[in-house]
């Protein structure tokens, strides 16, 4: 019995051998990540006036950093893949502490503020896990370079550990 690949399976490995997702889907994101940043920025004055100007920045500067990996000869598909796939876990990880965070926050006692610097700890120790995890740091710290031996179940134990440990300095904090 021969067994038939569906579509949307067959479409992504096509689009894997084209190489879009080594460079072409990076290098959209990035492109629209610097000119979001352009506009926001209001760099080169008023985002109206000045569409075309902050579109060449930002799509120059999105082809200069994801030139860099193919001229140097690097690969970091899979571990793009997995970071965003990872990321998208951690997000909604996030939205589930953030939500806990508003629901049990008033009633322990905690500010607006102390409730923001222990969003921004969670949201700082998951995405330490996710470029951890994902083998991106291997991209900050070449092979040549000595990089931390930090398996993965040692830094879920660690991320957690700073997560209660902030939780407890949190909530003693206010009383």
């Amino acid at each position: 019995m021969l067994l038939m690949a569906s579509p949307f399976e067959t479409i992504i490995l096509r689009l894997k051998d084209l190489g879009a997702f080594e460079f072409l889907f990076p290098f959209m994101l990035t492109a629209a990540i610097f000119y979001g940043l352009l506009r926001k920025s209001k760099l080169f004055g008023e985002p109206e006036r000045n569409v075309v100007v902050n579109a060449t920045i930002a799509l120059v500067a999105a082809f200069m950093v994801w030139s860099y990996p193919i001229l140097s000869g690097v690969s970091i598909q899979q571990q793009l893949a997995t970071f965003m796939f990872q990321s998208l876990v951690a997000l909604l990880v996030v939205m589930v502490g953030l939500m806990a965070a508003a629901f049990f926050g008033e009633k322990i006692g905690l500010s607006e503020r102390q409730l923001s610097v222990a969003i921004l700890i969670m949201i700082a120790l998951v995405g330490g896990a996710v470029l951890f995890s994902s083998g991106l740091v291997s991209i900050f710290f070449p092979a040549g370079a000595s990089a931390p031996e930090i398996d993965e179940d040692t830094l879920i134990g660690l991320a957690m550990l700073g997560a209660i440990i902030a939780a407890i300095f949190f909530i003693t904090r206010g009383k």
